[in-house]
């Protein structure tokens, strides 16, 4: 998902983005663990996902006020 369509989600989208990447990340972490996982760098992409979108949840708040 690119910056530009995650700063015209609401809010409300935005936190089920971040639920939804936090489960993809432990089923990754949990893959990895059992040696299952072939494509790490999707661990490192997951994280930077949340990241961006609690940036962007971040930024809207700041807005608001």
């Amino acid at each position: 998902m690119k910056l530009n369509e995650m700063r015209n989600l609401s809010t409300e989208e935005l936190y089920e983005q971040v639920r939804e990447k936090k489960r993809e990340l432990m089923d990754l972490r949990f893959q990895a663990s059992i040696g299952q996982l072939a494509q790490n760098h999707r661990i490192r992409e997951t994280k930077r996902t949340i990241a961006r979108l609690l940036t962007v949840i971040r930024e809207k708040q700041q807005a608001a006020e």
